[in-house]
């Protein structure tokens, strides 16, 4: 028994890991601490308002945000982390995507790995197991965890097909884009996969017809699991903000810098945590390895080592992040490719994070090998060696130990990774910050100034609100605290975030907000360079929104043009602070809430239309 435990140790730290996770969570429910910017106040959002408007399934319908934006806009419902939202409440699909990102993180990674090493996996399976593990907690962009976990499931896919295609093969290939996204992903996965193809058919010197097969079969796939961004990509006829976007021409200098960064520290969407261990003995055992091959005379042991083709597609991915910022080159591409006008091709950066970590677990699972090589070796002399035979016994024990030392130390290696990414407290690591400031909290005997989930969205406050004002789906916006909240609310909104929306509308939101803008040209640069936080800004202040309780503003007058306001539909504005200029403004005071130790207290005017 005791045996079992020890050498299923991996599997024990899984369940424990998944249970401490859902006992957390289960505990502290929706007073949990979730990470705002690019979360709550986006797709959260846009998913409960889809919820409450019905409109998962619907076509041919808009949403009540930005004016009404048509439901197309949003992700397919043809897609399991949305599906989560349609089936479960808001903060249980939340957690439960988490969840799910992790076991299916373990499992692509386990049946790659196994596929992989085929009759040896056996002896790498407490690394596979924390490849996944790691893989799997690593905290990225939270609304595409499934897409990014389901990487190496698609690797795994495309492997059988090409050494045994069969039916099963490309139906399951098809369907995989359930777990992927088009834009961040697919794209970009049809493109390696080209790559491959290409270069697969001069290796084997056949036309690679099984993976052809598969480029097309994969590429169906998302047009049919995406059908809503295809439609609108391809028949919307609607210019959007992304045509517009005005994004960085760098020099050479600062494009290399930038590359260099991101390949060491990566970026926030897809925060690997790489730099803390796992990037250093990649570097390392780098030189190491190419240097045998150098010593050894074998130049060709270089070009043929998996270990190295990460390595160059890591830098790979990054030098297009870097170019992407380069004017000429992103012209280029606009002009021979019309289509991709606006489209962020530098996303290749979203591979990295599995491919450090395939570099890393690479180098550990060699470590495993050449422990078991030695062990053999080690067992071949025992046999040589008899009895009588005393002169260096001491030193043969401590050898024939070494071999298993040298697999300790790789799970040790494993685990920590494991753990530098449990601790390491990025922007999207919710357990880390729940955890955090949960303690604080019983250790300081006060909350934190910090809202959790269910301060952030403040459901029963503007239950209240909407009751007390009769409210009955008038056009509003929000002034201190992000749209999302009022989206969430079942409150339709002028204002709001998406970064795909028609450029109309955001030229005609700027006409509401042109008095603020004019005076702050950070602001001004922020909305009309990219505009997809199509926000009420101050005039004043760099922000006029913030997740903590204490946030209150030094400059109270509310810059609109509340003409502007009214022509559009807008009748509401939800404040977060009394306005010194509401008068001027034709506004009226329709209600003080929430000023009783509420995370908000809410403003609202209503304006006379």
């Amino acid at each position: 028994m005791k045996k079992k435990i020890i050498d299923n140790w991996y599997a024990i730290l899984i369940g424990l890991f998944l249970l401490s996770v859902a006992a957390v969570y289960a505990i502290f429910g929706e007073s949990s601490h979730i990470a705002v910017h690019d979360n709550l106040d986006l797709f959260a959002a846009q998913f409960q308002m889809l919820k409450n408007t019905d409109s998962f399934f619907a076509h041919g319908v808009d949403v009540p945000f930005l004016g009404g934006v048509t439901r197309d806009n949003l992700p397919s419902e043809l897609s399991l982390y949305t599906l989560l939202y349609f089936f479960l409440p808001s903060f249980a699909a939340y957690i439960t995507g988490y969840l799910l990102k992790v076991i299916l993180a373990v499992f692509s990674v386990w049946v790659l790995a196994r596929d992989w090493y085929g009759a040896e996996f056996e002896k790498y399976k407490p690394l596979a197991a924390m490849f996944g593990l790691s893989y799997g907690v690593l905290n990225m962009f939270p609304a595409f965890g499934i897409p990014f976990a389901s990487i190496p499931l698609a690797l795994y896919l495309l492997r059988q097909i090409y050494r045994r295609p069969s039916a099963k093969w490309y139906v399951a290939l098809f369907c995989y884009p359930f777990l992927s996204y088009f834009s961040y992903f697919g794209f970009f996965i049809l493109a390696y996969l080209s790559v491959g193809i290409i270069w697969l058919s001069f290796r084997d010197k056949k036309v690679a017809v099984s993976l052809i097969g598969a480029l097309f079969v994969l590429g169906l796939g998302y047009v049919l699991f995406e059908y809503r961004l295809f439609y609108v990509m391809l028949f919307g006829g609607v210019e959007t903000i992304r045509s517009t976007m005005v994004e960085a021409d760098l020099p050479a200098g600062q494009i290399l810098a930038q590359s260099v960064d991101v390949w060491m520290h990566g970026m926030f969407h897809a925060e690997s945590v790489h730099d803390k261990l796992v990037l250093w003995i990649c570097v390392v055992y780098f030189f190491y390895l190419n240097g045998k091959y150098l010593v050894k005379k074998n130049g060709r042991g270089i070009f043929h080592d998996i270990y190295n083709l990460v390595m160059l597609v890591l830098v790979f991915n990054s030098l297009v992040y870097g170019i992407y910022n380069w004017g000429a080159f992103r012209g280029l591409v606009e002009t021979l490719l019309p289509p991709l006008k606006g489209f962020q091709f530098n996303r290749t950066v979203f591979f990295s994070p599995f491919l450090w970590y395939a570099a890393f677990f690479l180098i550990l699972q060699r470590g495993y090998g050449l422990s078991y090589k030695m062990a053999g070796v080690s067992a071949g002399s025992r046999n040589q060696q008899k009895s009588g035979h005393q002169a260096g016994r001491g030193w043969r024990q401590y050898w024939r130990k070494f071999p298993r030392g040298l697999r300790l130390g790789a799970n040790v290696l494993a685990v920590l990774a494991f753990a530098l990414i449990l601790f390491t407290p990025s922007r999207y690591n919710d357990l880390y910050h729940t955890c955090k400031n949960k303690a604080l909290e019983i250790w300081k005997g006060k909350e934190t100034d910090e809202m959790n989930y269910e301060e952030f969205y403040s459901v029963e406050l503007f239950r209240m609100i909407k009751q007390d004002i009769g409210y009955e789906g008038e056009w509003a916006a929000a002034y201190g605290f992000h749209p999302a909240v009022l989206e969430y609310n079942g409150i339709a909104t002028l204002d709001g975030y998406l970064g795909f929306y028609p450029q109309q509308y955001k030229e005609d939101f700027r006409q509401i907000i042109a008095p603020a803008i004019e005076r702050m040209e950070p602001s001004r640069i922020y909305y009309d360079d990219w505009g997809a936080r199509a926000y009420l800004y101050s005039g004043t202040e760099a922000s006029a929104v913030s997740t903590l309780k204490s946030f209150a503003a030094a400059d109270q007058e509310l810059y609109i043009n509340s003409e502007a306001f009214v022509q559009m539909g807008g009748e509401y504005i939800f404040s977060r602070f009394a306005l010194s200029n509401a008068e001027a403004l034709g506004m009226e005071l329709a209600g003080v809430y929430g000023t009783d130790g509420k995370p908000y207290a809410v403003y609202v005017y209503a304006l006379d239309v």
